[in-house]
């Protein structure tokens, strides 16, 4: 029996469905307004797309499948869009003809309904509780469903009939999948010899520099801090990554930059890959030699539609994780993602008398469940406070906060000395000490030179 054989009724209080929702069961549990609402204050306002997004846990979380393919789209379009590119009945009706979709959904007739239908747009999260609300209840009448027919069926033991219940109940609750989760040292024993057998971890991620990699592995549900002083590398340390994980890799990786806009993001990754001068790049005085090793890198990186640079202005948690669902939605999960930089993310929610340490401690702790929530290793870079200058830095040295050092698996202190105007001086001019100051799942206190190569926009190891 699945939730398709539920008995109809044979009359409703609600609104015509939209088109193709004439055969869903009525009797379980939704709300078309709120629904409606919810796809209204999206096409009216972009502030409400980021609270839908964090609200709902996914697409099937609208009852209707016209609703389902009009979120999507909106979500898509969000995700691609710069600030410059509305969402509105209009945009997302062209988007739906482009896909075929739109006579589907009802027409752009139905569109400017449902824009219509909201009272207000600052009640988008309201809405969005109220849909995810009916979905969790749909999903305990389907697991139910799926018991009572195993109940009845007896075809195994009743200890064992009995915990896939718990485990469909289970399922019901987070949302998570049907299937029962492998808890147990014996569930999991198998799959940890093969990672055994196989001689690497082959979930975790390495980094460019070899010598770093002896040290620490960046791996699924992690919040890894990278943190320096002004024009102390973190920025080319993330970009470094970021680029070593999706040209080298060839796996997803999103650059979320609240300090560095397309274009500069561009040239710095184009002098890095080519070993072009950033200054000639910048300036567009480029050589013929220059030409040559940037045709050297163009078939690579015109090929890298797995690289996102997002450099969105204002960008929140929930534009961070609406993003992240677009890529995921496209068959692309990020395998990286690097926030360039923490005390810059715009923080939401939380009260107005909440003082700054109060709301970087928010986006800290937000980016470590985004982490967790998406099994991806987050890299957050964090600028030092003004104590830090001059010496080498400790972990108390973060700028507004000291909740960033509580969530982050692992820290990385990034430290240059620097003139007064800001040039390389000292012994070590012309290098980077990469401090690993926490490593909670390895040796800290180690300390790695990279070698600080400006004009490229690079971090190069000393290591062969």
């Amino acid at each position: 029996m699945s939730v398709a054989d539920l008995p109809h009724p044979t009359a409703s209080h609600e609104a015509a469905p939209s088109p193709q929702d004439g055969a869903l069961p009525r009797d379980m549990p939704h709300d078309l307004e709120a629904e409606q609402s919810t796809l209204g204050a999206l096409m009216l306002s972009s502030q409400a797309i980021e609270d839908v997004a964090a609200t709902l846990r996914e697409i099937t979380d609208f009852y209707r499948p016209a609703h389902q393919t009009i979120y999507s789209v909106i979500l898509d379009m969000y995700g691609a869009s710069t600030d410059a590119v509305s969402i509105d009945p209009i945009t997302v009706a062209a988007e739906l003809t482009k896909r075929g979709q739109l006579n589907k959904v009802g027409g752009a007739a139905y569109l400017h309904t449902l824009v219509q239908t909201v009272p207000t747009a600052a009640n988008a999260a309201y809405y969005a509780d109220i849909i995810r609300e009916k979905a969790a209840l749909r999903r305990v009448i389907e697991a139910g469903t799926r018991m009572v027919a195993m109940s009845y069926a007896g075809l195994e033991d009743a200890d064992q009939i009995v915990e896939a219940a718990m485990a469909e109940v289970q399922a019901a609750a987070t949302g998570t999948a049907d299937a029962a989760p492998l808890l147990s040292v014996a569930d999991r024993w198998e799959g940890f010899l093969d990672e055994l057998q196989a001689g690497a971890d082959p979930t975790s991620l390495d980094t460019p520099w070899p010598d770093i990699n002896d040290i620490i592995q960046l791996k699924p549900g992690q919040l890894v801090t990278v943190g320096a002083a002004t024009a102390g590398g973190k920025s080319l340390f993330g970009m470094n990554l970021a680029a070593h994980v999706a040209l080298k890799h060839g796996k997803p990786a999103l650059v979320a930059s609240m300090e560095m806009g397309g274009s500069e993001l561009m040239a710095r990754l184009t002098a890095a890959e080519a070993g072009v001068n950033l200054d000639r790049l910048i300036r567009r005085k480029l050589t013929d030699a220059d030409w040559n090793r940037i045709a050297a890198v163009s078939d690579r990186l015109a090929n890298a539609k797995n690289f996102v640079l997002d450099d969105s202005a204002n960008l929140t948690l929930s534009r961070v994780r609406a993003r992240l669902r677009w890529m995921t939605a496209r068959g692309n999960p990020p395998a990286i993602v690097v926030a360039d930089y923490l005390q810059l993310m715009t923080p939401e929610g939380g009260k107005a008398s909440d003082s700054r340490a109060q709301q970087v401690a928010e986006i800290s702790r937000g980016l470590k469940l985004i982490a967790m929530e998406f099994q991806v290793p987050v890299v957050a870079l964090a600028q030092f406070n003004r104590g830090a200058v001059g010496r080498r830095p400790l972990v108390s040295d973060f700028k507004e906060s000291s909740a960033i050092e509580q969530d982050s698996n692992i820290i990385i202190l990034l430290h240059r000395e620097l003139a007064e105007d800001g040039t390389d001086t000292g012994p070590k001019a012309g290098e980077v000490e990469a401090i690993v100051a926490k490593n909670r799942n390895g040796a800290s206190g180690r300390i790695v030179n990279l070698i600080f190569m400006g004009h490229l926009a690079k971090l190069a190891s000393f290591a062969r």
